[in-house]
């Protein structure tokens, strides 16, 4: 290790190998403390949501100066996640690093082609009834394999992740909080990952097909205690919009963008911007984990804007899950497909105070979505402005999935709650990366 001090820092440069190549990752540590201005010291409130539950979230505020870690490249930040293991750890992101800077064609293999692949599984010649399989279906599984290693990043736990200024963050990465705890990401731009070799399934939706992609860009699985806040998460240069159509489906390259599964639990997702996307967030991804899920995915949401998010934010399963003082946003492109808050399997959603923007002749019903019979509580929110029922007036328009209310639990982790008719004023001033002060 080299040290030097100046200007009051402690500077040290740590050399990891990857391969056979010397990665000098730049490492800053200094005196401050939890509760400073330096954003990697600073810790999750205490009653701040779910994620502030027993010892609550302190991500690697305790690190010392051998663990602060800046990095500017894809390669520098994996590296980072990977020296020190599980000891407390500081990772500032200084500029927006790329994780796919080559191009999908760095992962190309076998001959994959997706002109020969559009060939080969045409409904016209393939047909509907059986999956996709063949020399083109098995390039396309390697080259995705390839894509997967390069992109996936594993966050340890006692890590806090923050963007340094004001546009700071990953393009094209996937973040992965996997079987880990006390985790914190700050003040991070992050581009939605854009699956290189979607998988077309002839089968699915009700044998018509459909493209089916990978990869959220933050995946929080079987962890504990993760504290979200202050990011702005999208699909940035590559919209949805713009997406081709093949087989009369569009070709889709992306998925979630925070999907919380798989057991996690104790999670605050505060102040962040989730804009432009179609499938936003799941909580509980399957309605078959009971044995895994019951009694966990208690997840807090506020002070978030949802800006042209069409389903999904969120779709809960199993969990106790505390929506409040969030703003919604639907565009006048999504107002006929669109859903907010889906109803899953034994969820037990308290969605209040919220603020929804819709265009005009959106459908107020649509906000809800049942997908199992599962009771709610949706109580003071404002559609344009104005107090409405969510649940009495879901249940008058669609009379076919009627919702019964009452979650059942009354959240008591909150710290302030705003008037929903202040919620836009305040949530899209002061929401997502470069807007901590």
């Amino acid at each position: 290790m080299n040290t030097r001090v100046w200007h009051g820092h402690v500077t040290t440069k740590a050399v990891v190998l990857i391969g056979c190549t010397a990665l000098v990752l730049g490492v800053t540590g200094t005196t401050a403390q939890a509760g400073s201005r330096d954003l990697g010291r600073q810790v999750l409130g205490a009653n701040d949501g779910w994620g502030s539950e027993g010892a609550g979230t302190t991500g690697g505020s305790a690190a010392d100066a051998e663990h602060v870690y800046t990095v500017s490249s894809w390669a520098e930040f994996k590296a980072a996640l990977k020296a020190g293991g599980t000891a407390p750890k500081i990772i500032k992101v200084k500029g927006m690093i790329d994780a796919v800077s080559e191009g999908c064609e760095a992962f190309t293999t076998g001959g994959y082609d997706l002109q020969q692949y559009l060939k080969d599984y045409d409904p016209a010649v393939w047909g509907n009834d059986e999956v996709a399989s063949g020399p083109q279906e098995d390039a396309r599984v390697a080259s995705a394999a390839n894509q997967d290693t390069a992109i996936k990043a594993n966050v340890p736990s006692n890590t806090t992740i923050v963007g340094v200024g004001r546009n700071s963050g990953i393009l094209g990465g996937s973040l992965q909080i996997k079987g880990v705890s006390n985790v914190i990401l700050r003040n991070l731009t992050i581009e939605a990952p854009l699956d290189c070799f979607p998988k077309w399934d002839p089968t699915d939706d009700n044998n018509t097909g459909n493209w089916n992609s990978e990869y959220d860009a933050v995946v929080v699985y079987g962890t504990d205690h993760v504290w979200i806040d202050h990011n702005t998460l999208t699909d940035g240069r590559y919209p949805d919009s713009e997406r081709p159509s093949y087989f009369g489906k569009v070709f889709q390259q992306h998925d979630g963008l925070t999907d919380i599964v798989r057991g996690s639990n104790h999670v605050t997702v505060s102040w962040n911007r989730f804009q432009d996307h179609d499938k936003n967030m799941l909580i509980g991804n399957s309605d078959s984990t009971a044995a895994l899920d019951s009694g966990k995915l208690k997840v807090t949401m506020h002070h978030n804007l949802f800006d042209g998010i069409l389903q999904r934010s969120p779709r809960v399963r199993f969990g106790q899950v505390d929506v409040y003082n969030n703003h919604y946003v639907v565009s006048e492109e999504q107002k006929s497909d669109y859903y907010i808050f889906g109803v899953g399997i034994s969820s037990q959603l308290h969605a209040t105070h919220n603020a929804i923007s819709l265009p005009a002749g959106a459908s107020v019903g649509k906000a809800l979505k049942k997908w199992n019979d599962s009771p709610l509580t949706a109580e003071n929110n404002h559609v344009n402005g104005k107090l409405t029922d969510l649940i009495a007036v879901h249940n008058a328009e669609i009379p076919a999935e009627t919702l019964r209310s009452g979650a059942g639990w009354t959240p008591t982790l909150r710290t302030k709650v705003d008037s929903p008719r202040a919620v836009p004023g305040i949530v899209d001033h002061r929401a997502g990366a470069g807007r901590l002060g």
